[in-house]
């Protein structure tokens, strides 16, 4: 496994580190989990930030953090993401009303929710049209918002 980079894609980051602590709660102390750098040291971390049970690490909820800060900011600044928002609203709306945390943002909600569809797939279960063709607009904005984090992030490193 290879990690993710930050730079690359934030939105694909946040999702490989949630699926990576998923993966060491399930596998705990097992051998193949100390033989692998990464996900002994997110074990490491996962516990000395007492998130083992639940939760996610530092790095993953910084690396959300700036998403939400992009995502104001493109909300602000950029019609296009505006009105994409716009169409999207009223399903986050719904599922944030239907979900544990109905407060939560909208970053965090899309983000949520993208991984609750890949861990449907993973397990081959059926996922409905609707729910497609909103996983098809929740990638694309994210994806839009991460093109904007990784332009504006070579820009200010060269």
């Amino acid at each position: 496994m290879t990690m993710k980079s930050k730079h690359d894609n934030i939105a694909e980051y946040v999702l490989y580190l949630w699926q990576m602590e998923d993966v060491v709660r399930a596998f705990g102390d097992d051998e193949a989990m100390r033989r692998n750098k990464f996900l002994s040291e997110l074990q490491d971390m996962m516990r000395t930030e007492g998130v083992y049970a639940e939760g996610h690490t530092q790095i993953a909820l910084v690396a959300q953090q700036e998403m939400e800060e992009w995502h104001e900011r493109l909300l602000q600044e950029d019609a296009r993401y505006r009105g994409a928002m716009l169409q999207i609203l009223p399903s986050l709306t719904l599922l944030k009303a239907r979900s544990d945390n109905p407060t939560q943002t909208d970053i965090s909600m899309m983000l949520v929710f993208l991984y609750e569809v890949m861990m449907l797939r993973l397990q081959k279960k059926p996922i409905s049209e609707p729910t497609l063709a909103l996983q098809q607009q929740v990638s694309r904005q994210l994806a839009y918002l991460s093109a904007k984090y990784r332009n504006d992030d070579n820009s200010t490193t060269l």
